[in-house]
């Protein structure tokens, strides 16, 4: 078993006390993790004893940053166990990555009537660019259907699996119900249709292994703070097949082999992909961040995790007055609800006068929460560093909430 109050030590803002008096209690992982020390540390030492622009200096700083930075791609190759660190496209984060494979990748072939397939549980990230997309060319935009539990209906989407199916887009762990989709079978049923797939990545991650080779999925993209990394860092995977035929759509320094007034000829792969100056540091400090999370087996972590999620689901089941969204057989550690009654933003707000960290709103899934019929739900979602007393507070909260509301 993992030693919590151990792992607490590494993260300094978890000791954190509010102006109230009451310590933090971090219950939204699922928007971004908090960091280790170590990673703070590398920031620090990249802009103290490394900094400086890449792939272009021949002095020794520049080199030095330069073979920091692709240090960092390939621990990112090996965290996903990509065949090639050219496979490997470093980006702002998911947002970045998607819209790259919509304008680089789908744009230049997708016609009138061709359709692409998403699904009812998606992230705004991963429905409005390709909803943009087709809206343009007047292709069509298929979602495939939930059930009342948050699963997906799997019936369905093999029927809606067709030669008119340019793309699957599909979420690894809905960040809201916490489901988590059979992307390898999805996959597959896709693939025997001549079918290319995308998967959002963003929340398994820092979840649970991912090997990109065995899912065999054509795309796979994460954003680097949602596993312990800084913001503003995030990675494309994709088959080579793939990067080495679509064009780059952001153009300029740095992605280029050569420049005339009258022709530009594209860099090899990934760098026709990473436009200007990349964030060096921020790549450096995720390549710390999976050398951190690597210490931990991944087994270790998801029982952590599903102890603290079985944990508050039976709390909260207690509740008459609360109802669980997402009751998927296989979820990972997120869990939506609503109280009978109340706001959810005022929920969160009482919940911060206790210290409780929650998200509280439409958790841009807007369909979803269309869906359901809600305005939005309260969020609660834990980490490997989150403790059965941390639930405990959170449970006590609501308790307060009641009593104010009833």
């Amino acid at each position: 078993m993992l030693n919590t109050t151990k792992i607490r030590q590494d993260f300094p803002l978890l000791h954190r006390v509010e102006k109230n008096g009451n310590p933090l209690v971090y219950l939204d992982n699922a928007a971004t993790t908090q960091k280790p020390q170590v990673v703070i540390d590398s920031l620090i030492h990249f802009y103290t004893e490394s900094n400086a622009n890449i792939h272009r200096g021949i002095y020794n700083l520049a080199q030095e940053a330069t073979d920091l930075y692709e240090n960092a791609r390939r621990k990112v190759q090996t965290f996903l166990n990509a065949q090639h660190s050219e496979e490997i496209v470093f980006v702002k984060g998911t947002t970045e990555a998607i819209n790259l494979v919509a304008q680089s990748f789908l744009a230049p072939q997708l016609k009138e009537n061709d359709e692409i397939l998403i699904t009812a549980m998606e992230h705004h990230a991963n429905l409005v660019p390709w909803q943009q997309l087709a809206q343009k060319v007047n292709a069509k935009l298929k979602v495939v259907p939930i059930t009342e539990i948050g699963e997906l209906d799997l019936n369905a989407f093999e029927e809606m699996l067709s030669e008119k199916v340019k793309l699957l887009a599909v979420v690894h762990i809905s960040n809201t119900l916490g489901t988590v989709n059979p992307i390898e079978k999805m996959i597959e049923l896709a693939h025997q249709k001549g079918i290319p797939t995308l998967v959002d990545g963003v929340q398994s991650v820092a979840h649970q292994a991912v090997d990109v080779q065995k899912l065999n999925c054509d795309f796979f993209t994460f954003s680097g703070h949602k596993v312990f990394a800084p913001m503003g860092v995030g990675v494309l995977y994709a088959k080579k097949q793939y990067l080495e035929k679509m064009q780059p759509y952001q153009l300029g320094g740095e992605m280029i082999r050569s420049v005339s007034f009258e022709k530009t000829t594209y860099n090899k792969i990934p760098h026709k992909f990473e436009a200007g100056t990349p964030n060096v540091a921020g790549a450096v400090a995720l390549g710390a961040a999976l050398n951190y999370l690597q210490k931990f087996a991944w087994k270790d972590i998801q029982n952590q995790e599903q102890e603290l999620l079985l944990y508050t689901t039976q709390k909260l089941q207690q509740n008459p007055k609360i109802k669980i969204i997402g009751e998927a057989e296989n979820k990972a550690s997120v869990i939506s609800f609503v109280m009978e009654d109340v706001h959810p933003h005022d929920i969160g707000t009482i919940l911060n006068e206790k210290g409780v960290a929650v998200r509280a709103g439409h958790h841009c899934t807007m369909p979803l929460m269309q869906f359901f019929k809600i305005p939005g739900t309260v969020r609660a979602s834990f980490s490997f560093y989150n403790t059965l007393e941390e639930i405990d507070t959170l449970v006590e909260a609501l308790q307060d909430v009641h009593k104010i509301f009833v």
